[in-house]
């Protein structure tokens, strides 16, 4: 990585974060494209990715979705997890995260954005918190301020909603409707 951070000044970037912005394929995705006979795009999506998207909505953080290719897939997913911001086809990347700035009323410096492949580079640099999968390519990882440990599409997405929410201060929140019973009274809480 040429920008390597020390841990107050990664996490000081972290605590900014109002927006995330994912890549799909290879991020969201392990980047397997599968084509029915017809030429219908098929993806597999992680559900514990999903989650980790959800979580961040619950908590206030904003994501979107900034990809090169479309797919109806892409579309189908996003509104299952609640994403309001999605830029497919969106060939020259830094307009469109200057679309979804704007969209979502934040700063670049507010912006987290997760890639994997050269398109993915502009964006990095220009953004408060640059990250890659285990996969990017090697001149992506060299932006980067932080390569996850998961893979794209099996769990990346998940470890970047934790690591921000948990920096954040906000992951207790989440875990608090979790460590209720039905009631919503704690677990083992006198009745």
């Amino acid at each position: 990585m040429d920008r390597p951070l020390k841990r107050n000044a990664f996490n000081s970037r972290i605590r900014r974060v109002k927006l995330v912005v994912f890549d799909v394929d290879g991020v969201l995705t392990d980047g397997t494209v599968f084509l029915t006979p017809e030429g219908k795009e098929i993806k597999a999506f992680n559900v514990l990715d999903g989650a980790g998207i959800k979580y961040l909505g619950r908590a206030g953080v904003g994501v979107a979705i900034l990809s090169g290719r479309r797919a109806s897939a892409v579309n189908h997913r996003a509104r299952e997890l609640g994403i309001a911001h999605v830029l497919q086809g969106c060939k020259r990347k830094l307009e469109g995260l200057d679309i979804l700035a704007g969209r979502a009323k934040v700063s670049l410096a507010e912006i987290c954005f997760v890639g994997d492949d050269l398109p993915d580079i502009p964006v990095m640099r220009k953004v408060g918190l640059a990250v890659a999968v285990p996969g990017a390519r090697p001149e992506v990882k060299g932006v980067a301020h932080w390569v996850t440990r998961a893979a794209g599409g099996h769990g990346a997405a998940r470890e970047v909603a934790e690591r921000i929410l948990k920096v954040q201060g906000k992951w207790n929140g989440i875990m608090a409707r979790y460590r209720a019973d039905s009631r919503g009274s704690p677990i083992g809480a006198p009745r």
